[in-house]
Order: structure tokens, then sequence, then C-alpha cells
């Protein structure tokens, strides 16, 4: 089989204060909120900017740093991988799904809040790509 790419890469805004919560296990997770910005023309050449919403994770020692770094506001760049996940809705039966990047590296791009200027580099620690823990979505804390 030939090899394929899942690699996703963000330079955006934090939208919110992370949130970092533990599964049962005792395993960290954070959770971020994303944007990016894109300026275009349209149709009648008036600039138009969109912002893109993206929900990101980081496992383990990366979301305790994630955590501890970041906030509302951060400009980040993140490395990570697309995954999909599905459940069926306790209250409806409905199939549900949720895409996320899982990060493997975050560089802080800005200042951090002891005011100490520069770039803060955090990475998963993992020095090949492993998949996430695998954890039913009931276990997810979110």
């Amino acid at each position: 089989m030939a090899k394929s790419v899942n690699k996703v890469i963000l330079v955006g805004n934090v939208g919110q204060d992370p949130e970092v919560k533990y599964t049962p296990s005792g395993v960290p997770v954070a959770k971020l909120s994303i944007a990016t910005n894109e300026r275009f023309k349209d149709k009648n050449d008036v600039w138009q900017d969109r912002t893109e919403w993206h929900t990101a994770v980081a496992w383990q020692r990366l979301a305790e740093i994630v955590g501890e770094y970041v906030r509302k506001g951060s400009k980040l760049y993140i490395e990570g991988k697309l995954q999909t996940s599905s459940w069926e809705d306790k209250q409806s039966g409905e199939r549900k799904y949720r895409t996320e990047i899982v990060a493997r590296d975050i560089v802080l791009l800005g200042p951090r809040d002891n005011g100490q200027e520069g770039r803060e580099e955090m990475s998963s620690g993992q020095s090949s790509p492993e998949p996430a823990p695998a954890l039913a979505d009931e276990d997810i804390p979110f």
C-alpha cells in the first residue's frame, strides 16, 4: 500500500483559554479553539475577511504545557494530524461526528504572560507518530 500523509499546520489565534481536564485514568488532555483568517476579493472586487474556527487537542505533557502557557489571544503555530471520531447521541440515537487536530507540536509565537519575548516551543515528546490514546467518547471529559 502506498504511503499516505495526515499532517496539519495552523498559525492562528486562540479563541478562549484552553481547557485542561483529565481522563478517568488520569491522562491530561487540553482542548483549544483556534481561529485562522483569510482575506480575499469577492466578485464585486471588495475585500472580504473570513474566519475559520478549528478545534485542537493536546495530550499528556503537551496538554499540561498548553494549560500553563497558552491563553485567549495567544498566537500559535500548531502541527499535528486530523482525527475524526464518531458516536451515537444518547438522546436522539443520531450518529455524530467530530474532526479535531491532534497536536504534536505547538510553538507560542508571541510574548508569554511573564513578559518574556520570543518563541516557546512545546512538543508532545513523541519521536515517531503515535496515535492518541484509544478512549471511548465518554472517557473524553469535553
